[in-house]
């Protein structure tokens, strides 16, 4: 199995930048580069604390941002990634944008919804 990318159009107050972000669907949020979120003018509105694959605990400040991709938009939290943090589209962003993984194409595809009744 390969590595899924998305690129993105990340929407902040200030200004907007094209991205291109590694898939991680073991990762809860997605992270985006701390320089990058403010320049966009997108501020932390609180912490959270993380642990790594390694067990190591981290904290890290979060907040929102508008993300886009193909054609969709949706709100999501993002964290403030330190330079020794990895940059990836975590699992909310993309249960928020309609989105899953298929693995065989390495691509982003649109999710069926599911009703409850």
């Amino acid at each position: 199995m390969g590595m899924t990318k998305a690129k993105i159009l990340l929407k902040g107050p200030r200004e907007k930048s094209d991205l291109e972000l590694l898939v991680d669907t073991g990762s809860l949020y997605t992270w985006v580069s701390e320089e990058l979120l403010k320049r966009l003018g997108i501020s932390p509105t609180s912490h959270r604390k993380f642990t790594t694959i390694e067990g190591r605990h981290l904290e890290r400040p979060i907040g929102e941002a508008l993300i886009e991709y193909n054609g969709e938009s949706a709100h999501c939290v993002v964290v403030f990634a330190h330079p020794s943090d990895v940059n990836v589209m975590g699992v909310t962003a993309l249960e928020n944008l309609g989105l899953e993984v298929d693995p065989t194409r390495e691509t982003l595809r649109r999710a069926e919804s599911l009703a409850a009744f």
